[in-house]
């Protein structure tokens, strides 16, 4: 049934942006980085080649019991949809529970007003001057040392973030939704938080977190790429620099040590005329002004009408071409 896919994403994306995410007991993510963080400890502690092989398992163990869990749910609803004989007013009602379940769940998949609020505390914090505060905050949501960053340097990485955030919290989601159904936002959620949690090149994590994070690049490649063109019709509806987010897309995209990051990174530079700098490691854009608030205000809205476009112009489309051909995956 066509109408459910689009239904749920629909119901998905309008549940983030009124509720935000639900409290971690009940958020599928958290559940995920529990299960990661209670077996990291066992893979510490080995040979290189022993911890790299930790790395695998760890990976895949943990994508294959969401993918499995999300399967049988997958499964539930195909079945309980194709079933024959029901009048017009149940064949509603199975519509109408079907799209509540998926889209609550594929909600859960995707964080617009989640990152908005965390963005928000670390701005507060930096008008009260209190550096202490926002670089704390800043650190739970960068792989960076923000122990000694200044005030314009901690609002680049807000910046930073957010753009970040676009594909890995909202469009890369509902990339693999479009595709593979609820499995494939929650594995690639999964392999995200993988990523986000051991993916990084210190002696705790290089060997450990080298698989997980270079299956997180192969997810990223696409999404990363067809966001950063969305974003940029998003800045042009915005009446933001379109052209000079193009021009500085195209030119600093790849200037990022993730072959991925740069892109939604660099756009959203163009199109707010500023520049970006993670210190000794890259600078995106060639603005000159000072980075303020309004700068973040109207990443937050180029980073909620990308969400919305995203859905417009390459979701549901993509949907209907796949349904016609029978080959989309059932939520």
């Amino acid at each position: 049934m066509i109408l459910l896919p689009i239904l749920a994403v629909v119901l998905a994306v309008c549940i983030d942006f009124a509720f935000g995410d639900p409290k971690n007991k009940f958020h599928p993510t958290v559940w995920v980085g529990t299960i990661i963080g209670k077996l990291v400890p066992f893979s510490r502690g080995h040979s290189t080649r022993t911890e790299k092989l930790w790395g695998v398992v760890l990976t895949i163990s943990i994508t294959t019991l969401v993918a499995i869990v999300l399967y049988f749910l997958n499964h539930g609803l195909g079945a309980i949809n194709s079933i024959a004989n029901f009048s017009y007013e149940d064949e509603l009602i199975v519509l109408i529970f079907s799209v509540l379940i998926s889209g609550v769940l594929l909600k859960t998949t995707i964080a617009i007003k989640g990152m908005e609020n965390h963005a928000k505390l670390i701005v507060q914090s930096l008008s009260k001057d209190n550096l202490d505060d926002a670089r704390t905050r800043l650190s739970m949501i960068v792989k960076r040392d923000t122990k000694n960053l200044d005030k314009q340097h901690i609002i680049s990485g807000i910046l930073e973030s957010i753009s970040e955030n676009i594909v890995d919290g909202i469009t890369g989601p509902i990339f693999y939704f479009t595709f593979f159904g609820l499995p494939g936002a929650f594995v690639y959620r999964t392999i995200n938080t993988i990523d986000s949690m051991i993916g990084y090149k210190t002696d705790s994590f290089r060997n450990i977190g080298w698989f997980g994070a270079n299956c997180d690049k192969i997810l990223n490649y696409l999404p990363a790429r067809i966001t950063s063109l969305v974003m940029i019709l998003a800045a042009m509806i915005l009446r933001a620099d379109w052209k000079h987010s193009l021009e500085i897309m195209r030119r600093d995209g790849s200037k990022t040590e993730s072959p991925n990051a740069g892109y939604p990174m660099a756009t959203l530079a163009g199109a707010l005329g500023a520049r970006f700098e993670k210190i000794d490691h890259y600078i995106l854009g060639d603005g000159n002004t000072e980075l303020t608030e309004d700068h973040f205000k109207s990443a937050i809205a180029i980073m909620k009408l990308t969400a919305i476009l995203f859905c417009i112009t390459f979701t549901i489309p993509m949907i209907v071409i796949l349904s016609y051909f029978g080959l989309w995956l059932h939520a």
